[in-house]
């Protein structure tokens, strides 16, 4: 993993923890939410303040994330929020924690100039026994309190001016005073500096976990589904009708039409489809030829042109389907046709712009492996998994192209990719995509029967 750390694509991004008065809010927060501590002088956090250095000291890298559920963070600066989140459980708990610190970010940037916010993301499910589990998880609450309960006292000191202010007799309450200004001491007045935090209940729904080997839910759809990593026969009952596992393309291919949640490269809003394909063809190439021993040079697109030369008849039938389509775009050569059987299918969709954009580009990751560039941008576990059996001469070429193509301009890489962000407005399709004579990308047979797009 040398080469992606030297380049900043592995551990990139974290918050740098160096100055002895921080180690020691992080120690007085790690205590009380672990019983442990760290002797390290310096050390590197993820947004929920994991540290991959504090893990090894620790041999514990689940620290913070005991059993993969309820994860606990500790939070020095809000500055956290533009860090990744390793060690990822469920898709949805970098999200959840970036919501978290932007909508209270003036009152933790108060709390944390002086102490550490130490909390927990509570889903009221503290043990997976069985994938029928995962279904309870509902609404996540984020529980969170200085090390010295500033939050919890300030509270308390706002009850006790609320009693000050209507009882009657309060002014006689010597009881009562003492208590009220012992508690300001340390709250400060929150009548005119009110610190509470505003947001911190979020639901969740439809999301990926690492539990059970890898499993996407989608049930806030109105044809839901869950689609796991390994067979689906392992899962048991479920609470939704439909199970897949990855081998269930046909139904895969029919699930994700009939909840409108891909689109097609080809027709796809603002997408540059031409150079989009030709550099997944690369992808499959580079990993065609590193199996294989073959050279690819510096990998430029002349070496690797000499290389799928050199591979021929052996280039994956993914590739080739993929060359059929791009030529069917380039040239207006004879349009293929391709299955959800077909091993191109899955290259030659994206998600469409809407609140799962990110999930299912995520499962078209899944299924389409070899374009290394969509896997790590977004499905970094599995990126990371994979990287690990690679031949040398494909590490090298994946750590060398994302450094220059990926992280110099990731926000405009992934514009160009998946198109804007969701809730942006879809420009129209491409005129002529579904007229009769070209066929449909999205024909496939199977036990679902056709998938096809609304022909216009």
């Amino acid at each position: 993993m040398i080469h992606l750390i030297q380049k900043g694509l592995m551990f990139g991004n974290l918050f740098a923890v160096e100055s002895p008065a921080l180690i020691e809010r992080y120690n007085r927060a790690l205590k009380a939410l672990t019983g442990k501590t760290t002797a390290l002088t310096d050390f590197h956090m993820d947004i929920s303040g994991y540290s991959p250095e504090i893990g090894d000291e620790l041999g514990d890298h689940l620290y913070l994330n005991k059993n993969g559920m309820n994860r606990q963070f500790i939070l020095l600066t809000t500055d956290q929020k533009d860090a990744p989140l390793l060690n990822a459980k469920f898709s949805t708990s970098r999200g959840i924690l970036r919501r978290f610190i932007e909508e209270n970010e003036a009152q933790l940037f108060s709390l944390t100039a002086r102490d550490a916010v130490a909390g927990e993301l509570e889903n009221t499910v503290y043990e997976l026994t069985s994938p029928a589990r995962l279904f309870d998880i509902r609404r996540i609450t984020v529980v969170a309190d200085t090390t010295g309960n500033h939050l919890a006292e300030a509270e308390k000191l706002a009850r006790l001016v609320e009693r000050f202010r209507t009882e009657e007799d309060a002014w006689w309450d010597d009881l009562l005073i003492a208590e009220m200004i012992q508690l300001a001491e340390k709250t400060g007045d929150v009548t005119r500096n009110p610190v509470a935090l505003k947001a911190t209940t979020y639901d969740q729904g439809n999301f990926w976990t690492a539990h059970f080997g890898g499993l996407y839910i989608f049930r806030d759809l109105d044809h839901p589904a869950a689609i796991s990593v390994g067979p689906k026969e392992a899962l048991g009952q479920l609470p939704v009708r439909y199970a897949f596992d990855l081998g269930d393309r046909n139904q895969i291919a029919k699930f994700l039409e009939i909840n409108d949640l891909a689109e097609p490269i080809v027709s796809a809003p603002g997408a540059d489809a031409s150079a989009i394909l030709r550099q997944k063809m690369d992808f499959i190439v580079v990993a065609a030829a590193a199996e294989l021993g073959l050279d690819i040079g510096h990998g430029s697109r002349r070496d690797l042109r000499q290389a799928a030369a050199a591979l021929g008849a052996r280039l994956p039938e993914a590739f080739q389907g993929l060359a059929a389509l791009l030529r069917w775009v380039e040239t207006g050569g004879p349009w293929p046709r391709i299955t959800s059987a077909h091993p191109s299918y899955f290259y030659t969709l994206r998600a469409k712009a809407h609140a799962d954009r990110d999930l299912v580009n995520m499962l078209l990751a899944e299924l389409s492996p070899l374009d290394v560039r969509q896997l790590f941008i977004c499905h970094k576990e599995l990126f990371y998994h994979l990287y690990r059996s690679w031949p040398e001469a494909k590490k090298e070429y994946v750590a060398d192209y994302l450094e220059r193509e990926y992280q110099i301009d990731k926000a405009g890489a992934r514009a160009r990719l998946f198109g804007p962000e969701p809730g942006m407005e879809e420009a129209p399709a491409i005129p002529g995509w579904s007229r009769p004579g070209r066929g449909d990308i999205l024909d496939a047979v199977g036990p679902w029967g056709a998938v096809r797009k609304e022909r216009r």
